[in-house]
């Protein structure tokens, strides 16, 4: 599947556990919600994103991608409950960064 540059970045940092790369794949007033949170701004994403890699070291998989919505369909895996999970996430792209991302089940 042809993924746009900046969500296999995305990818590609999740599985390195590279918090700071993966933050730089969003703008910097970027927002991201996830499991009931919202985090706004690069600074914060980043703070979401290692603590989850510390305690969840979750890995992503992509398993579909809806070009026309942007939302990619992924398997995580990791630490956590129920693993491994298929998860939906809404991208909003702009600049080539990440404006917006929300996770669903």
């Amino acid at each position: 599947m042809q993924l746009p540059n900046i969500i296999s970045e995305l990818v590609k940092t999740q599985n390195e556990f590279n918090s700071a790369a993966y933050a730089d794949c969003f703008a910097e007033d970027a927002q991201v919600s996830d499991e009931g949170k919202t985090h706004n701004g690069k600074a914060e994403i980043e703070k979401w994103i290692d603590r989850s890699n510390k305690d969840n070291k979750a890995t992503m998989e992509p398993v579909d991608y809806d070009e026309k919505k942007d939302i990619l369909s992924a398997k995580i895996a990791g630490s956590f409950p129920g693993s491994p999970l298929i998860l939906k996430f809404h991208f909003k792209i702009a600049d080539g960064k990440i404006q917006a991302l929300k996770v669903t089940g």
